[in-house]
Protein backbone atom coordinates (compact mmCIF):
# COMPACT_ATOMS: atom_id res chain seq x y z
CA UNK A 1 0.00 0.00 0.00
CA UNK A 2 1.43 3.40 -1.28
CA UNK A 3 0.93 6.17 1.99
CA UNK A 4 0.23 8.81 -0.86
CA UNK A 5 3.58 10.29 -0.81
CA UNK A 6 5.43 11.21 -3.38
CA UNK A 7 9.12 12.06 -4.13
CA UNK A 8 10.32 14.04 -6.92
CA UNK A 9 12.41 12.76 -9.83
CA UNK A 10 13.69 14.76 -13.09
CA UNK A 11 15.00 13.42 -16.74
CA UNK A 12 15.37 14.64 -19.77
CA UNK A 13 11.70 15.22 -20.47
CA UNK A 14 11.47 17.61 -16.82
CA UNK A 15 10.33 16.75 -13.83
CA UNK A 16 7.31 13.60 -12.24
CA UNK A 17 6.02 12.95 -9.13
CA UNK A 18 7.00 9.23 -7.92
CA UNK A 19 5.09 7.44 -5.24
CA UNK A 20 7.53 8.08 -2.08
CA UNK A 21 7.92 4.15 -1.19
CA UNK A 22 8.15 2.71 -5.16
CA UNK A 23 11.67 1.63 -5.70
CA UNK A 24 11.39 2.64 -9.49
CA UNK A 25 11.67 5.85 -11.05
CA UNK A 26 10.89 9.10 -13.18
CA UNK A 27 11.97 6.83 -16.62
CA UNK A 28 9.89 3.54 -15.55
CA UNK A 29 6.86 5.76 -14.54
CA UNK A 30 6.91 7.40 -18.37
CA UNK A 31 6.92 3.75 -19.93
CA UNK A 32 4.22 2.88 -17.62
CA UNK A 33 2.10 5.50 -18.92
CA UNK A 34 3.22 5.40 -22.42
CA UNK A 35 2.71 1.48 -23.04
CA UNK A 36 -0.61 0.17 -21.99
CA UNK A 37 -0.33 -2.49 -24.66
CA UNK A 38 -0.54 -5.89 -23.81
CA UNK A 39 -1.26 -5.69 -19.75
CA UNK A 40 1.17 -8.12 -19.22
CA UNK A 41 4.01 -7.17 -17.29
CA UNK A 42 8.04 -8.58 -16.67
CA UNK A 43 6.09 -9.79 -13.32
CA UNK A 44 4.28 -12.24 -15.04
CA UNK A 45 7.89 -13.68 -16.21
CA UNK A 46 9.75 -13.82 -13.07
CA UNK A 47 12.58 -15.35 -15.01
CA UNK A 48 12.64 -12.36 -17.17
CA UNK A 49 13.66 -10.53 -14.03
CA UNK A 50 15.71 -13.47 -12.85
CA UNK A 51 17.90 -12.54 -16.48
CA UNK A 52 17.76 -9.05 -15.68
CA UNK A 53 19.55 -9.54 -12.26
CA UNK A 54 22.38 -12.07 -13.15
CA UNK A 55 23.39 -9.42 -16.00
CA UNK A 56 23.59 -6.03 -13.39
CA UNK A 57 25.31 -8.06 -11.48
CA UNK A 58 27.49 -9.61 -13.83
CA UNK A 59 28.38 -5.63 -14.98
CA UNK A 60 29.00 -4.69 -11.54
CA UNK A 61 31.58 -7.06 -10.32
CA UNK A 62 33.60 -6.61 -13.78
CA UNK A 63 32.91 -2.65 -13.34
CA UNK A 64 34.10 -2.62 -9.61
CA UNK A 65 37.85 -4.45 -11.15
CA UNK A 66 37.74 -1.98 -13.44
CA UNK A 67 37.80 0.97 -10.77
CA UNK A 68 33.92 2.37 -11.58
CA UNK A 69 31.96 1.28 -8.52
CA UNK A 70 33.44 1.66 -5.09
CA UNK A 71 33.12 -1.44 -2.75
CA UNK A 72 29.82 -0.15 -1.32
CA UNK A 73 28.39 0.19 -3.94
CA UNK A 74 29.70 -3.03 -5.43
CA UNK A 75 27.94 -4.98 -2.50
CA UNK A 76 24.40 -3.22 -2.52
CA UNK A 77 24.04 -3.52 -5.95
CA UNK A 78 24.85 -6.80 -5.94
CA UNK A 79 22.35 -7.69 -2.79
CA UNK A 80 19.82 -5.86 -4.65
CA UNK A 81 20.30 -8.33 -7.49
CA UNK A 82 20.32 -11.11 -5.43
CA UNK A 83 16.96 -10.24 -3.58
CA UNK A 84 15.60 -9.69 -7.49
CA UNK A 85 16.60 -13.19 -8.12
CA UNK A 86 15.06 -14.38 -5.06
CA UNK A 87 11.37 -13.10 -6.45
CA UNK A 88 11.67 -9.79 -4.22
CA UNK A 89 10.80 -6.34 -5.23
CA UNK A 90 9.28 -7.90 -8.78
CA UNK A 91 6.01 -5.36 -7.79
CA UNK A 92 8.39 -2.58 -8.95
CA UNK A 93 8.87 -3.85 -12.50
CA UNK A 94 6.01 -2.59 -13.88
CA UNK A 95 7.09 -2.60 -17.50
CA UNK A 96 4.66 -3.92 -20.02
CA UNK A 97 6.11 -6.81 -22.14
CA UNK A 98 5.61 -4.53 -25.62
CA UNK A 99 6.89 -1.32 -25.55
CA UNK A 100 8.85 0.74 -28.19
CA UNK A 101 12.17 1.90 -27.26
CA UNK A 102 14.11 -1.42 -28.36
CA UNK A 103 14.02 -2.53 -24.18
CA UNK A 104 15.04 0.80 -22.66
CA UNK A 105 11.62 0.77 -20.51
CA UNK A 106 12.68 -3.03 -18.92
CA UNK A 107 16.10 -2.05 -19.19
CA UNK A 108 15.92 1.67 -16.94
CA UNK A 109 13.02 -0.01 -14.64
CA UNK A 110 15.54 -2.68 -13.92
CA UNK A 111 18.34 0.00 -13.48
CA UNK A 112 16.30 2.00 -11.01
CA UNK A 113 15.00 -0.51 -9.03
CA UNK A 114 18.58 -1.96 -8.37
CA UNK A 115 19.60 1.70 -7.73
CA UNK A 116 16.76 2.17 -5.24
CA UNK A 117 17.66 -0.92 -3.46
CA UNK A 118 20.88 -0.91 -3.47
CA UNK A 119 20.73 3.86 -1.94
CA UNK A 120 18.25 1.36 1.32
CA UNK A 121 20.39 -1.07 2.26
CA UNK A 122 23.20 2.10 1.58
CA UNK A 123 20.94 3.41 4.32
CA UNK A 124 20.25 6.47 1.72
CA UNK A 125 16.84 8.07 1.15
CA UNK A 126 15.08 6.67 -2.52
CA UNK A 127 15.97 8.43 -5.41
CA UNK A 128 19.57 10.09 -4.09
CA UNK A 129 21.02 8.76 -6.91
CA UNK A 130 24.25 11.00 -6.54
CA UNK A 131 25.26 7.90 -3.79
CA UNK A 132 24.05 5.23 -6.44
CA UNK A 133 22.84 5.78 -9.78
CA UNK A 134 20.86 3.81 -12.45
CA UNK A 135 22.60 5.29 -14.94
CA UNK A 136 25.87 6.02 -13.70
CA UNK A 137 26.50 2.98 -11.54
CA UNK A 138 23.94 0.25 -12.01
CA UNK A 139 24.11 1.01 -16.12
CA UNK A 140 27.55 1.34 -16.14
CA UNK A 141 29.76 0.16 -19.16
CA UNK A 142 26.38 -0.69 -20.70
CA UNK A 143 23.53 0.42 -23.47
CA UNK A 144 19.63 -1.02 -23.40
CA UNK A 145 21.45 -2.32 -26.70
CA UNK A 146 23.30 -4.94 -24.89
CA UNK A 147 22.01 -5.11 -21.12
CA UNK A 148 18.83 -6.31 -22.21
CA UNK A 149 19.18 -8.66 -25.06
CA UNK A 150 21.31 -10.60 -22.54
CA UNK A 151 18.80 -10.28 -19.96
CA UNK A 152 15.87 -11.74 -22.19
CA UNK A 153 18.69 -14.55 -23.35
CA UNK A 154 19.25 -15.53 -19.63
CA UNK A 155 15.73 -15.04 -18.92
CA UNK A 156 14.52 -17.21 -21.91
CA UNK A 157 17.55 -19.69 -20.79
CA UNK A 158 16.30 -20.73 -17.25
CA UNK A 159 12.18 -20.50 -18.52
CA UNK A 160 13.15 -22.68 -21.10
CA UNK A 161 14.28 -25.44 -18.45
CA UNK A 162 10.22 -25.99 -17.43
CA UNK A 163 9.54 -26.63 -20.97
CA UNK A 164 11.96 -29.13 -21.28
CA UNK A 165 11.22 -31.48 -18.09
CA UNK A 166 7.55 -30.72 -19.63
CA UNK A 167 8.61 -32.01 -22.66
CA UNK A 168 10.34 -34.94 -21.27
CA UNK A 169 7.43 -35.96 -18.91
CA UNK A 170 5.23 -36.12 -21.99
CA UNK A 171 7.30 -37.95 -24.12
CA UNK A 172 7.88 -40.42 -21.07
CA UNK A 173 4.04 -40.65 -21.04
CA UNK A 174 3.98 -41.51 -24.64
CA UNK A 175 6.19 -44.19 -24.22
CA UNK A 176 4.89 -45.92 -21.19
CA UNK A 177 1.04 -45.84 -22.79
CA UNK A 178 2.82 -47.71 -25.87
CA UNK A 179 3.77 -50.52 -23.25
CA UNK A 180 -0.03 -50.66 -22.08
CA UNK A 181 -0.85 -51.20 -25.21
CA UNK A 182 1.53 -52.87 -27.06
CA UNK A 183 -0.76 -56.11 -27.19
CA UNK A 184 -3.99 -54.44 -28.95
CA UNK A 185 -4.44 -54.87 -32.78
CA UNK A 186 -6.13 -52.23 -34.54
CA UNK A 187 -6.32 -51.19 -38.22
CA UNK A 188 -3.85 -48.64 -39.53
CA UNK A 189 -5.46 -45.97 -41.89
CA UNK A 190 -3.43 -43.66 -44.65
CA UNK A 191 -5.58 -40.99 -46.25
CA UNK A 192 -8.72 -42.30 -43.68
CA UNK A 193 -9.08 -45.42 -45.50
CA UNK A 194 -8.40 -48.49 -43.77
CA UNK A 195 -4.75 -49.91 -44.91
CA UNK A 196 -2.87 -52.70 -42.32
CA UNK A 197 -2.81 -54.00 -39.15
CA UNK A 198 -0.91 -52.92 -36.52
CA UNK A 199 -0.92 -52.36 -32.35
CA UNK A 200 -2.00 -49.49 -30.48
CA UNK A 201 1.54 -49.88 -28.90
CA UNK A 202 2.75 -48.75 -32.19
CA UNK A 203 0.75 -45.63 -32.52
CA UNK A 204 1.93 -44.38 -29.51
CA UNK A 205 5.21 -45.25 -29.73
CA UNK A 206 5.58 -43.59 -32.62
CA UNK A 207 4.31 -40.47 -30.97
CA UNK A 208 7.30 -41.10 -28.78
CA UNK A 209 9.82 -41.68 -31.18
CA UNK A 210 8.02 -38.50 -33.79
CA UNK A 211 8.95 -36.08 -30.61
CA UNK A 212 12.84 -37.16 -29.29
CA UNK A 213 14.34 -35.55 -32.24
CA UNK A 214 13.02 -32.30 -31.47
CA UNK A 215 13.86 -32.47 -28.21
CA UNK A 216 17.51 -32.54 -29.13
CA UNK A 217 16.95 -29.85 -30.70
CA UNK A 218 15.21 -27.64 -28.55
CA UNK A 219 18.23 -28.26 -26.03
CA UNK A 220 20.85 -27.26 -28.67
CA UNK A 221 18.88 -23.88 -29.56
CA UNK A 222 18.75 -23.32 -25.53
CA UNK A 223 22.60 -23.51 -25.11
CA UNK A 224 22.75 -20.84 -28.26
CA UNK A 225 21.03 -18.26 -25.89
CA UNK A 226 23.98 -18.02 -23.42
CA UNK A 227 26.18 -16.69 -25.95
CA UNK A 228 25.38 -13.09 -25.59
CA UNK A 229 26.45 -9.56 -26.61
CA UNK A 230 27.82 -7.50 -23.35
CA UNK A 231 30.12 -5.01 -23.83
CA UNK A 232 28.71 -4.13 -26.95
CA UNK A 233 26.93 -0.70 -25.65
CA UNK A 234 25.50 1.03 -28.12
CA UNK A 235 26.15 -0.52 -31.22
CA UNK A 236 28.52 -3.19 -30.44
CA UNK A 237 31.73 -0.75 -31.17
CA UNK A 238 32.12 -0.70 -27.04
CA UNK A 239 31.79 3.04 -26.99
CA UNK A 240 31.13 4.21 -22.55
CA UNK A 241 33.01 0.86 -21.62
CA UNK A 242 37.06 0.20 -20.76
CA UNK A 243 39.27 -2.00 -22.34
CA UNK A 244 38.82 -5.82 -21.14
CA UNK A 245 35.45 -4.60 -20.09
CA UNK A 246 33.56 -7.79 -22.26
CA UNK A 247 36.17 -10.30 -20.74
CA UNK A 248 35.49 -9.42 -17.10
CA UNK A 249 32.21 -9.52 -17.80
CA UNK A 250 31.69 -12.71 -19.23
CA UNK A 251 33.81 -14.26 -16.64
CA UNK A 252 31.76 -13.09 -13.87
CA UNK A 253 28.93 -14.22 -15.45
CA UNK A 254 30.15 -17.56 -15.86
CA UNK A 255 31.13 -17.72 -12.36
CA UNK A 256 27.73 -16.28 -11.12
CA UNK A 257 25.89 -18.47 -13.18
CA UNK A 258 27.32 -21.84 -13.47
CA UNK A 259 26.75 -21.74 -17.39
CA UNK A 260 28.55 -21.64 -20.40
CA UNK A 261 27.92 -18.07 -20.95
CA UNK A 262 30.06 -16.99 -24.46
CA UNK A 263 30.94 -13.68 -25.69
CA UNK A 264 29.85 -13.06 -29.52
CA UNK A 265 32.21 -12.97 -31.84
CA UNK A 266 31.44 -9.94 -33.25
CA UNK A 267 29.82 -7.41 -31.41
CA UNK A 268 28.51 -5.52 -33.79
CA UNK A 269 26.89 -8.22 -35.72
CA UNK A 270 25.70 -9.79 -32.89
CA UNK A 271 23.55 -6.00 -31.33
CA UNK A 272 21.47 -6.23 -34.46
CA UNK A 273 20.98 -10.18 -34.72
CA UNK A 274 17.82 -11.96 -33.27
CA UNK A 275 18.23 -15.32 -34.86
CA UNK A 276 18.72 -16.70 -31.51
CA UNK A 277 14.80 -16.04 -30.62
CA UNK A 278 14.26 -16.98 -34.39
CA UNK A 279 16.02 -20.56 -34.02
CA UNK A 280 14.21 -21.43 -30.34
CA UNK A 281 10.54 -20.00 -32.00
CA UNK A 282 11.42 -22.62 -34.71
CA UNK A 283 12.44 -25.28 -32.71
CA UNK A 284 8.71 -24.91 -30.77
CA UNK A 285 6.69 -24.70 -34.00
CA UNK A 286 8.06 -27.99 -34.77
CA UNK A 287 7.11 -29.36 -31.82
CA UNK A 288 3.58 -27.55 -32.02
CA UNK A 289 3.15 -28.92 -35.88
CA UNK A 290 3.87 -32.37 -34.38
CA UNK A 291 1.81 -32.31 -31.44
CA UNK A 292 -0.89 -31.30 -33.50
CA UNK A 293 -0.56 -34.20 -35.02
CA UNK A 294 -1.09 -36.30 -32.33
CA UNK A 295 -4.02 -34.48 -30.83
CA UNK A 296 -5.80 -34.73 -34.34
CA UNK A 297 -4.91 -38.85 -34.18
CA UNK A 298 -6.10 -38.81 -30.42
CA UNK A 299 -9.41 -37.01 -31.39
CA UNK A 300 -10.26 -39.61 -34.14
CA UNK A 301 -8.92 -42.41 -32.16
CA UNK A 302 -11.49 -41.76 -29.54
CA UNK A 303 -14.16 -40.70 -31.82
CA UNK A 304 -17.63 -42.15 -31.40
CA UNK A 305 -18.37 -43.59 -28.85
CA UNK A 306 -20.90 -45.34 -31.20
CA UNK A 307 -20.48 -44.27 -34.62
CA UNK A 308 -17.00 -43.05 -35.27
CA UNK A 309 -13.74 -45.13 -34.83
CA UNK A 310 -13.51 -45.56 -31.27
CA UNK A 311 -10.54 -47.72 -30.73
CA UNK A 312 -9.86 -45.47 -27.45
CA UNK A 313 -11.33 -44.28 -24.14
CA UNK A 314 -10.35 -40.72 -23.62
CA UNK A 315 -10.29 -39.92 -20.53
CA UNK A 316 -14.00 -37.80 -19.65
CA UNK A 317 -13.21 -34.61 -18.32
CA UNK A 318 -16.43 -32.65 -18.59
CA UNK A 319 -20.20 -32.86 -20.31
CA UNK A 320 -19.61 -31.53 -23.74
CA UNK A 321 -23.29 -30.41 -24.48
CA UNK A 322 -25.50 -27.39 -23.28
CA UNK A 323 -27.97 -29.46 -25.46
CA UNK A 324 -26.89 -33.21 -26.37
CA UNK A 325 -27.44 -35.24 -23.32
CA UNK A 326 -24.74 -37.68 -22.70
CA UNK A 327 -22.17 -36.08 -24.80
CA UNK A 328 -18.58 -35.75 -23.86
CA UNK A 329 -15.99 -34.34 -25.82
CA UNK A 330 -12.58 -34.58 -26.43
CA UNK A 331 -12.15 -31.23 -24.44
CA UNK A 332 -8.06 -31.48 -23.77
CA UNK A 333 -6.29 -32.73 -27.56
CA UNK A 334 -8.66 -29.51 -28.31
CA UNK A 335 -7.37 -26.97 -26.05
CA UNK A 336 -3.69 -28.42 -26.78
CA UNK A 337 -4.26 -28.12 -30.80
CA UNK A 338 -5.06 -24.46 -29.99
CA UNK A 339 -1.98 -23.87 -27.41
CA UNK A 340 -0.27 -24.98 -30.77
CA UNK A 341 -2.05 -22.62 -33.11
CA UNK A 342 -1.01 -20.06 -30.62
CA UNK A 343 3.01 -20.81 -30.44
CA UNK A 344 2.99 -21.15 -34.22
CA UNK A 345 1.44 -17.15 -34.73
CA UNK A 346 4.00 -16.13 -32.20
CA UNK A 347 6.54 -17.66 -34.31
CA UNK A 348 5.36 -15.89 -37.37
CA UNK A 349 5.27 -12.59 -35.25
CA UNK A 350 9.06 -13.63 -34.46
CA UNK A 351 10.14 -14.17 -37.84
CA UNK A 352 8.44 -10.78 -39.08
CA UNK A 353 10.16 -8.84 -35.79
CA UNK A 354 13.58 -10.40 -36.63
CA UNK A 355 13.32 -9.17 -40.48
CA UNK A 356 12.23 -5.51 -39.36
CA UNK A 357 16.43 -5.35 -38.06
CA UNK A 358 17.27 -2.27 -39.33
CA UNK A 359 21.55 -0.64 -39.66
CA UNK A 360 23.00 -1.41 -36.38
CA UNK A 361 19.50 -2.56 -34.14
CA UNK A 362 16.72 -4.34 -34.32
CA UNK A 363 13.91 -2.11 -32.16
CA UNK A 364 11.24 -4.99 -32.61
CA UNK A 365 12.42 -7.38 -29.90
CA UNK A 366 10.38 -6.55 -27.14
CA UNK A 367 7.50 -8.10 -29.05
CA UNK A 368 9.86 -10.99 -30.26
CA UNK A 369 10.79 -11.83 -26.34
CA UNK A 370 6.84 -11.45 -24.95
CA UNK A 371 5.87 -13.96 -28.00
CA UNK A 372 8.84 -16.30 -27.04
CA UNK A 373 8.02 -16.38 -23.13
CA UNK A 374 4.51 -17.13 -24.11
CA UNK A 375 5.08 -19.39 -26.26
CA UNK A 376 7.53 -21.06 -23.83
CA UNK A 377 4.74 -20.67 -21.19
CA UNK A 378 1.93 -22.24 -22.80
CA UNK A 379 3.61 -24.95 -24.36
CA UNK A 380 4.38 -25.88 -21.04
CA UNK A 381 1.37 -25.92 -19.24
CA UNK A 382 -0.06 -27.11 -22.73
CA UNK A 383 2.07 -30.38 -22.69
CA UNK A 384 1.65 -31.14 -18.46
CA UNK A 385 -2.25 -30.77 -19.13
CA UNK A 386 -1.96 -33.23 -21.91
CA UNK A 387 -0.08 -35.58 -20.10
CA UNK A 388 -2.13 -35.87 -16.94
CA UNK A 389 -5.58 -34.99 -18.29
CA UNK A 390 -5.28 -37.31 -21.27
CA UNK A 391 -3.03 -39.65 -21.92
CA UNK A 392 -2.14 -41.23 -18.79
CA UNK A 393 -5.69 -41.75 -18.58
CA UNK A 394 -6.29 -43.23 -21.96
CA UNK A 395 -7.77 -46.58 -22.01
CA UNK A 396 -8.11 -49.23 -25.22
CA UNK A 397 -11.83 -50.16 -26.36
CA UNK A 398 -9.94 -53.74 -27.30
CA UNK A 399 -13.18 -55.30 -28.26
CA UNK A 400 -13.83 -52.84 -31.12
CA UNK A 401 -10.33 -52.95 -32.45
CA UNK A 402 -10.20 -56.79 -32.60
CA UNK A 403 -13.66 -56.19 -34.68
CA UNK A 404 -12.45 -53.90 -36.89
CA UNK A 405 -9.70 -55.70 -37.83
CA UNK A 406 -11.50 -59.04 -38.15
CA UNK A 407 -13.89 -57.16 -40.69
CA UNK A 408 -11.56 -54.74 -42.43
CA UNK A 409 -10.46 -55.25 -46.02
CA UNK A 410 -7.59 -53.99 -45.37
CA UNK A 411 -6.07 -57.39 -44.19
CA UNK A 412 -6.45 -59.35 -47.67
CA UNK A 413 -2.94 -56.93 -47.82
CA UNK A 414 -1.32 -59.49 -45.61
CA UNK A 415 -2.46 -62.29 -48.13
CA UNK A 416 -0.90 -60.64 -50.77
CA UNK A 417 2.73 -62.25 -50.89
CA UNK A 418 1.17 -65.31 -49.98
CA UNK A 419 -1.88 -65.59 -53.12
CA UNK A 420 -0.69 -62.81 -55.22
CA UNK A 421 -1.86 -59.63 -55.84
CA UNK A 422 -4.46 -60.81 -58.39
CA UNK A 423 -6.46 -62.97 -56.16
CA UNK A 424 -6.12 -60.43 -53.56
CA UNK A 425 -7.43 -57.72 -55.60
CA UNK A 426 -10.27 -59.87 -56.60
CA UNK A 427 -11.49 -61.15 -52.71
CA UNK A 428 -11.17 -57.63 -51.43
CA UNK A 429 -13.44 -56.21 -54.40
CA UNK A 430 -15.81 -59.10 -54.03
CA UNK A 431 -15.59 -58.55 -50.14
CA UNK A 432 -16.75 -54.45 -51.12
CA UNK A 433 -19.81 -56.24 -53.20
CA UNK A 434 -21.26 -58.49 -50.90
CA UNK A 435 -20.25 -57.50 -47.64
CA UNK A 436 -18.61 -60.94 -46.91
CA UNK A 437 -15.32 -61.01 -44.60
CA UNK A 438 -12.12 -61.58 -46.19
CA UNK A 439 -11.15 -64.74 -43.94
CA UNK A 440 -14.63 -66.65 -45.09
CA UNK A 441 -13.96 -65.60 -48.86
CA UNK A 442 -10.18 -66.70 -48.96
CA UNK A 443 -11.75 -70.17 -47.78
CA UNK A 444 -14.88 -70.14 -49.66
CA UNK A 445 -12.58 -69.76 -52.98
CA UNK A 446 -10.67 -72.58 -50.90
CA UNK A 447 -7.40 -70.41 -51.64
CA UNK A 448 -5.71 -71.48 -48.38
CA UNK A 449 -6.05 -73.96 -45.53
CA UNK A 450 -7.67 -72.77 -42.46
CA UNK A 451 -4.65 -73.47 -40.66
CA UNK A 452 -2.30 -71.31 -42.98
CA UNK A 453 -4.87 -68.53 -43.33
CA UNK A 454 -4.93 -68.35 -39.56
CA UNK A 455 -1.09 -68.34 -39.53
CA UNK A 456 -1.10 -65.75 -41.75
CA UNK A 457 -3.50 -63.33 -40.14
CA UNK A 458 -2.08 -64.14 -36.38
CA UNK A 459 -1.70 -60.79 -35.23
CA UNK A 460 2.20 -61.25 -34.60
CA UNK A 461 2.59 -62.00 -38.16
CA UNK A 462 0.90 -58.68 -39.59
CA UNK A 463 2.69 -56.33 -37.36
CA UNK A 464 6.25 -56.67 -38.28
CA UNK A 465 7.82 -57.98 -41.22
CA UNK A 466 8.12 -61.88 -41.43
CA UNK A 467 8.67 -64.79 -43.49
CA UNK A 468 6.28 -67.10 -43.72
CA UNK A 469 7.01 -70.67 -45.62
CA UNK A 470 3.19 -71.26 -46.94
CA UNK A 471 1.93 -71.09 -50.29
CA UNK A 472 -1.91 -70.50 -51.84
CA UNK A 473 -3.71 -73.80 -53.68
CA UNK A 474 -3.69 -71.45 -56.54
Amino acid sequence: MHSGKTRQESDLLGMKEIPAEALYGVQSLRGFENFHISGVTMQQYPNFIKGMALTKKGAAIANHKQGLLTDEQLRAISQACDELYEGKHHEYLISDMIQGGAGTTVNMNANEVIANRALQIMGKELGAYEFCSPNDHVNASQSTNDAYPTAFHFGLYLESEKLNEAFELFIQSLEKKAGELDSVIKMGRTQLQDAVPMTLGQTFRGFANLLKADKKKLEAVQHDLLCVNMGATAIGTGICSQPGYSKLCIEALREITGWDVTLADDLVAATSDTSVLVGYSSAIRAIALKVIKICNDLRLMGSGPRCGLHEIFLPEMQPGSSIMPGKVNPVIPEVMNQVCYKVIGNDTTIMLAAENAQLELNVMEPVMVYSLFESINLMTNGLHTLRTLCIDGIRPDVENCERQVKYSIGIVTALNPIIGYKNSTKIAKEAMQTGKGVYDLVLEHDILSKEDLDTILAPKNMIEPVKLEIKAKH
